[in-house]
């Protein structure tokens, strides 16, 4: 039925090519074996196992059978099958002789065995399976192969979650790109896009991984070029204190396409976090906004202070007082009435971005005018139209209270 020469060629290139283990290889071949002797020669409720050396070619065949006692299973007549009297609610499994063996048996052949241990029978080796068996054969090989195949994508990458992967485009479709990975696809859908950009089958490109799916079509990758993480790992390549921990970024705001602020952190006081990220002469900073499509990014210091962490955040403006309300989670920030639109941002965007980076809600008002009249004659000029503006100047992270 199988040509063993070419059954350990086979086994070797999938070794090498694929990553796929030898053992799982052995064990989709076994149990296909199995299956196909079954197909021919076995009997209903039979349990048939396989087991071939691939050096020699010799192949073994056993029945499996499995320890009973009247706990687990019952005896049914032919009489008892039409009884309308038999209990519905045992839940105990009808007796088969090909699939059980009675423990008064079983002790017999091995006499410390006991309820739902199994015990093993060899069985003839037929040699000729036929046509059918060996198609059989064949159809099971290809799933569990395949079955192998997805698993050590799946662990491969598993563990690179949260990671910037490189791949080619392979197609668009619907928005959708598809990305090549040689063993593996991925997908970055349209909302995992940054706004503007295009891209032309065969770019090379660098997405971050969030997501390893398994579906019955196989393994998907799901990528982001939008998603926070991707501004992160893009500085943990530029800069070498950012992979190595010595800088750490502890919070992203991001409107992908944009702007992002981001706080970083320095482990070492001799070094600086901010000119870590921006890099000399701004070379680190300035391409990571390339392959951000140009996307704006304002570093930070980040502070354990929130009054302190709140005003830089709020920059390029420049505050001239500030109040905590640790109770509420808000921050009220003055400023001279030619600050005012800096803080806001256009859009209502640096100060949004600001209360997301902070997790605490900012109200903004112009130092002369005391109230936040100013704030709403803005938005009634249309400077500033965006919805997180609530009334008052109250802009809210983003998060649920």
């Amino acid at each position: 039925m199988l040509d063993l020469k070419t059954m350990r060629s086979a086994l070797e290139q999938l070794e090498q090519e694929r990553k796929i283990p030898r053992e799982k290889i052995i064990d989709a071949i076994e149990q296909a074996l199995a299956a196909a002797y079954k197909k021919d020669y076995g009997k209903k409720g039979q349990i048939v196992r396989a087991k071939i050396d691939i050096d020699s070619g010799a192949m073994e065949f056993y029945q499996i059978k499995i320890v009973v006692d009247d706990s687990l299973v019952r005896v049914i007549n032919e009489e008892e099958e039409i009884d309308e009297e038999i209990d519905e609610d045992d839940e105990r499994v009808r007796f088969n002789e090909e699939h059980h063996i009675w423990i008064e048996d079983a002790k017999k052949i091995k006499s410390d065995v006991k309820p739902g241990d199994e015990l093993v029978f060899p069985l003839e080796d037929k040699g000729d399976y036929g046509r059918i068996a060996a198609q059989t054969a064949k159809q099971v090989i290809i799933q569990k192969i395949r079955e192998a195949e997805r698993g050590v994508i799946v662990e491969e990458y598993g563990a690179r979650e949260g990671e910037i992967i490189n791949g080619f485009v392979s197609k668009i479709e619907r928005g959708v790109v598809y990305i090549d990975f040689n063993r593996a696809s991925g997908i970055i859908l349209p909302e995992e896009q940054i706004p503007g950009e295009f891209y032309d089958r065969g770019d090379r490109i660098k997405a971050y991984l969030y997501q390893v799916e398994e579906t019955p079509r196989g393994v998907n990758l799901k990528l982001s070029r939008t998603h926070p993480g991707f501004v992160e790992g893009l500085f943990a390549m530029e800069a070498p204190e950012i992979a190595s921990g010595i800088v750490e970024i502890k919070s992203i705001a991001r409107e992908a396409g944009s702007r992002s602020k981001i706080a970083v952190f320095s482990n070492d006081e001799h070094i600086d976090p901010v000119g870590s990220c921006v890099g000399q002469k701004g070379v680190r900073v300035t391409t990571v906004m390339g392959e951000l499509n140009g996307e704006k990014i304002d570093i930070i210091p980040w502070s354990p202070d929130p009054a302190t962490y709140i005003a830089s955040a709020i920059s390029p403006a420049t505050i001239t007082d500030i109040k905590i309300d640790d109770d509420e989670n808000k921050a009220t920030l003055e400023v001279s009435p030619d600050q005012l639109s800096l803080a806001i941002g256009k859009g209502g965007q640096n100060v949004r971005l600001a209360a997301k980076l902070t997790g605490w809600r900012i109200d903004i008002k112009g130092a002369e005018i005391g109230e936040m009249g100013e704030i709403k004659a803005n938005l009634e000029k249309g400077e500033t139209d965006d919805e997180d503006i609530l009334e008052g100047g109250i802009v809210d992270d983003g998060t649920e209270e």
